[in-house]
């Protein structure tokens, strides 16, 4: 079972450039790109460079410097973003918050790190694909492949597991060749990445965008299970191409992004689970989160996510309101987690948790 249906509609033509001017499609709706950044400025060059040569221009690029000090803001500066600069480092959240807020005269919202470059045809792509389709689609996003090993997917959308922990569907699959065919067909999907995705602004604005109490990492999951429940849909569209350094700015196993990934896991149980659904899962949160945290104890990070957990557990309590799309969402989400992902993580958790899988109320 797979969480994502194919569409029967395929991109078949890249678009008149006489249909667009300046970011803005024939629907008259413009782009801009929201860019959160903290240090690493020859990875915000690339990026820029890469946003320069969009075959679809966006009307604007706006970048949050959250207290970068190698000149990150003076060079985006120099190549006309409006920047904002914060005094501190805000995190993500907040940083992508701030810059989509000060957007008032545009439709789409293209949310980007820092460290992704992207294929000059990747908003033509996105746009085509929300503009012809009749779903009214709120939110769209394509696949990232590894930027040191481009034929290495680094990711597509974002599966959630009954135990709070995720995983970016595709990562770490071989892909044929350094991108997929330019018809590669799009398909519905729930929760978009962060890394590289375009939302309808309107959608951020009666979500009231990312919450800023995750800072970073996993806020996206969490924008995303808001959407589950407000019937929000998204389009995967796979020939919609980019690249990703991947934790260029702490490292994947640095104590806070392990800190902050601990608790923000157990925050989404918190923000989203009714008493019910927390009760009918708790065996895999239990085996999921200890799994994830011999993890940790491998990756020498064993105390940062005891940290986090405690963090999370002082004001622990399962605050959401039922929803029958999110139980629905999370019986196919963790379906293609098990039917995809083969790392010894996931082996392991379904080991751990699949005979219990039946009287999962969330598995029904």
């Amino acid at each position: 079972m797979t969480l994502i249906v194919k569409l029967h509609s395929t991109i078949t033509s890249e678009v008149n450039p006489h249909e667009f001017n300046s970011g803005q499609a024939a629907t008259g709706q413009s782009v801009a790109a929201v860019v959160p950044v903290h240090n690493r400025v020859e990875l915000l060059a690339q990026l820029l460079d890469s946003l320069a040569a969009q075959t679809l221009p966006f009307a604007e690029i706006i970048v949050v410097d959250n207290a970068s000090s190698d000149g990150a803001a003076e060079v985006a500066r120099s190549r006309g973003c409006t920047v904002i600069q914060q005094t501190e480092n805000v995190g993500f959240a907040r940083a992508v918050n701030t810059g989509w807020r000060l957007a008032t005269s545009h439709s789409w919202i293209a949310i980007l790190n820092s460290d992704v470059t992207l294929d000059p045809y990747w908003l033509e792509r996105l746009i085509r694909t929300v503009r012809s389709s009749e779903r009214g689609f709120s939110f769209a996003s394509g696949i990232v492949f590894n930027a040191t090993d481009r034929e290495l997917i680094d990711g597509t959308y974002d599966l959630l597991s009954r135990s709070g922990c995720a995983w970016r569907a595709g990562h770490g699959e071989r892909h044929v060749g350094t991108a997929p065919p330019s018809d590669a067909a799009p398909s519905p999907m729930a929760l978009a990445p962060g890394t590289a995705c375009l939302f309808r602004r309107d959608v951020l604005e009666q979500l009231n965008g990312f919450d800023e109490e995750f800072g970073s990492y996993l806020e996206d999951v969490d924008l995303g299970l808001r959407c589950v429940r407000g019937g929000f849909e998204g389009i995967y569209v796979p020939n919609a191409v980019a690249w990703h350094h991947g934790s260029a700015t702490f490292g994947a196993w640095n104590s806070r992004v392990v800190r902050l990934i601990s608790r923000n896991q157990l925050l989404l149980i918190r923000r989203h689970y009714d008493r019910d659904l927390f009760r009918a899962c708790f065996w895999p949160i239990v085996a999921g989160q200890l799994l994830w945290g011999l993890v940790a104890l491998r990756h020498g990070a064993a105390l940062s996510w005891f940290a986090g957990k405690l963090d999370a557990l002082k004001s622990f309590h399962p605050e959401g309101e039922p929803s029958p799309r999110l139980r629905a969402f999370l019986a196919a989400s963790e379906s293609e987690i098990k039917h995809r992902a083969a790392d010894s993580y996931w082996r392991w958790y379904f080991r751990l948790t699949s005979p219990r899988a039946d009287a999962s109320g969330a598995a029904h």
